[in-house]
């Protein structure tokens, strides 16, 4: 008789244990179903479903150079020649490597529609780059740049959480999931606000620092830059990005770029550090150094003033 009811209360057991149609209830059946079964469409995706950006991805294209359609040329910034122009006595020594590719363009429509008297500025961005473009001092790039510079970022995704971190400069982006309002201030990287559009991620951008160029050709913006960028990944490997640019103050219209990223695949890959600041020090600092060009300019100066005295 012991036997038999210990053997009914180990059935019982059991049958408590086992799985049944209510064991989800934790979280949602299609929930569950996302996170046990590889999505059809070969997009990897989150516990929730939606696409799973998390990885090391890089554009592999030189919008970086120019967002617009444009012919190679011998250097970035040119100065007149006896027939054409040739390269700043700052880069000629360069040579190949500081001349630039043919770039394909990212615009839609080709051109960034420009007011005329904002156009101007742009060409006097391009005529100055070597002391005008903050990529040349390592500042942070700023957004939509980071994207497509020649370096690789990376994401990481999480059901509470989208964070970007940059290769260059040692850039990141904390995106809010909730709209915090305004940016209480302007930054070089601005106010990041994320939220899904069907599968898309889309992301608004504000508060951005108007020192940030768009590339290497002078595309700038004024601090009134509204940038609205869209996430669509269309294969495991691959996102196409786009980016709509809002300044009323220079631009007749919005306007877009668009572009694939790429996933890292190397095996073992780790997103590496490229940390700038050290690099351009003696080009930015190396005047004030003890006996540098500064302090031999400051004591020409008192030496003169202590003659005519």
């Amino acid at each position: 008789m012991k036997i038999q009811w210990l053997l009914i209360a180990i059935a019982v057991l059991f049958a408590g244990c086992s799985p049944t149609e209510t064991t989800t209830d934790s979280q949602p059946a299609s929930v569950a179903a996302a996170a046990a079964a590889p999505a059809s469409d070969g997009i990897p995706r989150t516990p929730s479903g939606k696409p799973d950006f998390n990885g090391i991805w890089q554009v592999m294209m030189n919008a970086n150079d120019n967002l617009e359609p444009a012919a190679p040329k011998a250097a970035y910034q040119l100065v007149p020649g006896d027939f054409i122009p040739v390269p700043h006595p700052e880069v000629v020594a360069m040579g190949a490597v500081g001349a630039v590719p043919a770039s394909f363009g990212v615009v839609e429509g080709g051109t960034i529609p420009y007011k005329p008297e904002a156009l101007a500025r742009r060409d006097e961005n391009a005529a100055n780059w070597l002391a005008n473009d903050p990529e040349v001092k390592c500042y942070m790039p700023g957004v939509p740049r980071a994207t497509y510079m020649p370096h690789p970022f990376q994401i990481f995704q999480s059901e509470s959480a989208f964070f970007i971190a940059y290769s260059f400069a040692g850039a990141v982006r904390n995106v809010f999931l909730e709209d915090p309002g305004p940016a209480p201030l302007d930054s070089w990287m601005g106010q990041s606000y994320g939220y899904w559009d069907g599968d898309t991620w889309v992301v608004e951008v504000t508060g951005l620092d108007d020192r940030t160029w768009l590339d290497r050709a002078g595309n700038y913006h004024t601090y009134q830059l509204k940038v609205t960028e869209r996430y669509d990944m269309v294969s495991e490997n691959v996102i196409m990005y786009s980016a709509t640019m809002e300044d009323p103050e220079i631009f007749e219209r919005p306007w877009t770029i668009s572009m694939p990223i790429y996933r890292r695949l190397e095996e073992g890959y780790e997103l590496p550090q490229f940390k700038c600041v050290e690099f351009v020090e003696e080009m930015m600092y190396g005047q004030y150094r003890k006996g540098g060009e500064f302090e031999q300019r400051l004591r020409q100066e008192m030496l003169e003033e202590a003659q005519s005295n």
